[in-house]
């Protein structure tokens, strides 16, 4: 049996003090909102805020089981659709730095991603690689694991390795692509 994988910690999307409009979990009275992309799993998370906690947009904040300090509970994941127009605007900006942030995990998928099917290799599913990119990903981590972004755009070609990654995790979270190799489903 797989356990289940929560987020630890996420960035605010967006803060909505007075509840959001349409919201198929609010009850008869609107209540605090923040909205949130968690940092491991990209999942997008609604939250019960702690009174008087106060959030900027972009903050890293802890969103795991313990001791929380500025949320006090996860109301549930939501889809992007439910996303505030806020929280969309701002999607691209947050994802983009995560991926900046994580790059050692995304230079890891360059340097170990196979095949998923005999006629495609999960390198194809990232926006911007094509077959012939793909090849020359393989053939050049073959020579020599790729140390970062730098490394794999000088030794591919390959203009801007995590604009790409975070474009790819923007199609999986608005339901754009059939597999999923960053994010979750909800």
């Amino acid at each position: 049996m797989e356990r289940k994988k929560y987020e630890e910690y996420g960035y605010v999307l967006d803060y909505v003090p007075h509840g959001r409009a349409g919201s198929q979990r609010q009850s008869y009275r609107a209540e605090p909102v923040v909205q949130i992309v968690g940092e491991s799993y990209f999942t997008l998370l609604e939250a019960a805020p702690e009174p008087g906690a106060v959030f900027s947009p972009f903050e890293r904040i802890y969103v795991g089981k313990d001791r929380r300090e500025k949320i006090s509970h996860i109301i549930g994941r939501i889809g992007y659709e439910e996303l505030t127009s806020t929280s969309r605007s701002d999607l691209e900006t947050v994802i983009e730095r995560m991926v900046k942030s994580q790059e050692k995990r995304f230079v890891e998928f360059f340097n170990s991603s196979q095949a998923i099917a005999p006629r495609m290799h999960s390198l194809e599913l990232i926006p911007g690689i094509g077959k012939k990119i793909m090849w020359t990903i393989v053939e050049s981590r073959e020579a020599k694991p790729f140390e970062n972004f730098e490394d794999i755009r000088k030794r591919t070609g390959l203009s801007d390795p995590g604009k790409f990654i975070a474009k790819r995790i923007l199609q999986e979270l608005r339901g754009e692509e059939r597999y999923r190799i960053f994010t979750r489903q909800i």
